[in-house]
């Protein structure tokens, strides 16, 4: 299985990305944690990413696909993966593209459809674990009373890029940059619409589903 998950910040991909490498035993490639392990890392990439990702911009491509390209030569990734948020760009695309070859391609991508309304007020309710990276959301998931993560017991914080001036940029920068994938994948006859609005668990069921019939 061989698999990208697509769609704008907040539609539910990690969670999703998550449950899918647990039940088939195959990582989640998220371009997101591993920039912000860097960030925490204080390495030279993570302080230019840093900045970057506050504003709500995008990090390089030539960064993102050798952090990707690297992640994929590891072992644990021969039976399969889960591509969450990359590529975020055509360039980055095509760059996959080459980078697999035939024989290793994408099999599906996967567009979580959320209206903007509601993406704005999913992240602008998000609160993340400072310690563990766990997140929860104010409306549907509220973190516990004491402000400390019921799972490693890190302080709880609204993350920069979760203020609803930066959503919005985000989405911007997204419609500009990323929405255009969507055509692209579609042209490979690779991509399937997943009505992310839904409950959680309804969407996991028509994940499923949609990756039985491929």
């Amino acid at each position: 299985m061989r698999v990208i998950f697509l769609g704008a910040p907040g539609t539910g991909k990690g969670t999703q990305a998550v449950w899918l490498s647990e039940k088939f035993a195959i990582p989640q490639i998220s371009t997101g944690d591993i920039l912000r392990k860097a960030v925490a890392e204080g390495t030279e990439l993570g302080k230019a990413a840093d900045a970057i990702m506050k504003s709500g911009g995008l990090v390089s491509d030539e960064l993102i696909v050798a952090l990707v390209r690297e992640r994929l030569e590891q072992p644990d990734c021969r039976p399969g993966f889960i591509l969450d948020g990359f590529p975020r760009t055509i360039a980055q695309g095509e760059s996959l593209d080459l980078m697999l070859g035939r024989e290793k391609a994408i099999q599906s991508v996967l567009f979580f459809e959320v209206s903007e309304a509601e993406i704005v007020t999913r992240l602008t309710s998000r609160r993340t674990c400072s310690g563990c990276a766990r997140n929860y959301n104010m409306i549907s998931d509220p973190p516990p009373a004491s402000g400390l993560c019921d799972s490693c017991g890190g302080r709880i914080i609204q993350r920069p890029d979760d203020s609803e001036e930066t959503v919005r940029k985000r989405l911007q920068v997204y419609e500009e940059k990323t929405a255009p994938l969507k055509e692209f994948y579609n042209e490979q006859k690779k991509l399937y619409i997943l009505r992310a609005e839904q409950p959680v668990e309804r969407v996991r069921e028509e994940l499923v589903t949609l990756l039985s019939g491929l």
